[in-house]
């Protein structure tokens, strides 16, 4: 588990939830490019990208297009990421990743192509539920057997008072929200994105306080029998 949570806020539809996102310390924000109630076009994401600073990922989120549309949405919007949440191959995946910075490949959980993550190239590994973008949570056991966990991201049901267990639980490089933030489709509440960035970032740090106390690189006890 990364010491820094990285927390992404998707389906962004307006540079105003953009912005407040990234003043409440947002890690990334998604701009839905596949059908969906939150789908935006690439001109409106780039000229919202221009708007953020460097050091927040903007990620463009697609499912099943073709590899070529996908490289060309990144360069035209100016984004940082591609993430790619439908039945990609690792081929395709690996095409992609060779001509963008970042690629998250998502994968619903339980399946089993999670067990090759490592020959899709991608950076980051998202597990979702059964039905993406439908905010029901999975069961968090189908995750546990990921066997990089520093490159985990956990999306599927999370709001504010559910993200604080996944982390403890599943222990993640980061977590996805979209739905779980929301006043209406497409708009995000603000109080519901400041508790959900702090309750993730508070259990990420209770978690590394108590790995410190537990650290086998920690000093061994003084033997007395060495004197």
């Amino acid at each position: 588990m990364t010491e820094d949570l990285f927390v992404k806020i998707c389906g962004i539809t307006s540079e105003a939830d953009a912005l407040l996102a990234v003043s409440l310390g947002t890690s990334a924000v998604g701009f839905m490019f596949a059908p969906s109630p939150r789908q935006v076009s690439v001109h409106l994401a780039g000229d919202i990208a221009k708007r953020l600073p460097e050091h927040v990922l903007t990620v463009g989120v697609f499912r099943d297009e073709a590899p070529q549309r996908v490289v060309e949405a990144i360069r035209i919007a100016g984004l940082g990421a591609a993430q790619l949440h439908g039945h990609e191959t690792a081929e395709e995946t690996q095409w992609v990743r060779a001509r963008i910075p970042t690629v998250i490949k998502a994968f619903r959980a339980g399946e089993s192509a999670i067990a090759r993550f490592e020959e899709f190239g991608a950076d980051f590994l998202l597990v979702d539920g059964d039905n993406p973008g439908s905010g029901q949570v999975f069961d968090w056991r189908l995750a546990e057997g990921v066997a990089d966990h520093d490159r985990l991201i956990v999306c599927g049901g999370l709001g504010p008072g559910n993200v604080a267990h996944a982390v403890a639980h599943l222990r993640p490089a980061g977590v996805d929200v979209s739905t779980g933030v929301e006043s209406a489709p497409g708009r995000k509440d603000p109080l519901l994105m400041r508790d959900f960035i702090v309750n993730a970032r508070r259990a990420n740090a209770e978690a590394a306080s108590r790995d410190a106390l537990v650290d086998p690189a920690a000093e061994e006890p003084y033997d007395w029998r060495d004197g």
